[in-house]
């Protein structure tokens, strides 16, 4: 790290749970230097970091922990990463998830964002960069408050609470992820206007995600199944500019 990428890590503010205590991270791979830079950087946030080598311990550190966000390795000495975090998702834990691989193809990313991740960084990375993500990841989490004075937001019968971070369409609650959330957040927000791949890429990831617009395709279909299986849909398509959420009927 050079020293005026140290300065600015410094500058960054401090991230916090919302009782005022450490965030908590775990880090799962069986590199143990590649954990240890990790786990250093973290740490030199003020993080409580835990680490785990393979995936059964992946699990039930996780289980025992209960962390704010998770790095973990797609390719694990015993299960796979993907079963991990399907088998988190299962046992009902939505913790934010930064997945850290060597693998580099679209269809690696496609398969760790199905399974319910919330992000995707290819080694070799800089550990800026993984630390940026993660900040991210976890603003878009519960832990941060929107700094609007309007928590509750409502679009027909769709209603969006930034504090609780709970969803209800029709009073039926919507178990979001928390890119999911964002995501709709942002939609919600701008209501009947059409929104382009683009803005979305750059106001929900913060990046361009590889130039991969794809992202935000799978992520719009994860919102349709979740909210327009509840009623008429509310989320649609205009070809050739993006999508736009409006109220049914």
């Amino acid at each position: 790290m050079t020293d005026s990428r140290h300065r600015t890590a410094i500058a960054q503010p401090k991230l916090t749970r919302a009782d005022g205590g450490p965030i908590r991270a775990v880090v799962v791979d069986d590199e143990d230097s590649l954990t240890d830079l990790l786990s250093m950087a973290l740490r030199y946030e003020g993080w409580d970091v835990r680490l785990a080598a393979d995936g059964q311990k992946a699990l039930s550190t996780v289980r025992e922990f209960r962390p704010d966000v998770i790095v973990l390795d797609i390719m694990l000495p015993d299960i796979d990463g993907l079963t991990v975090l399907s088998r988190l998702r299962a046992d009902g834990i939505h913790t934010p998830i930064l997945f850290l691989t060597a693998k580099d193809s679209m269809d690696d990313r496609i398969a760790g964002l199905t399974v319910g991740g919330d992000d995707y960084v290819t080694k070799p990375f800089s550990l800026e960069e993984v630390v940026a993500r993660l900040r991210g990841l976890l603003r878009r989490s519960s832990l941060t408050l929107s700094s609007s004075d309007q928590s509750v937001i409502e679009v027909g019968d769709l209603v969006l609470d930034e504090e609780s971070h709970e969803v209800r369409r029709a009073g039926t609650l919507v178990e979001l992820t928390a890119t999911e959330f964002e995501l709709l957040r942002f939609l919600m927000r701008n209501p009947r206007r059409v929104l382009s791949k683009t803005q979305i890429l750059d106001r929900v990831w913060s990046y361009d995600f590889g130039g991969r617009s794809s992202v935000v395709e799978i992520y719009i279909s994860y919102l349709r199944k979740k909210i327009d299986s509840l009623g008429p849909a509310m989320i649609h398509t205009v070809r050739g500019f993006g999508y736009v959420l409006k109220p049914a009927g």
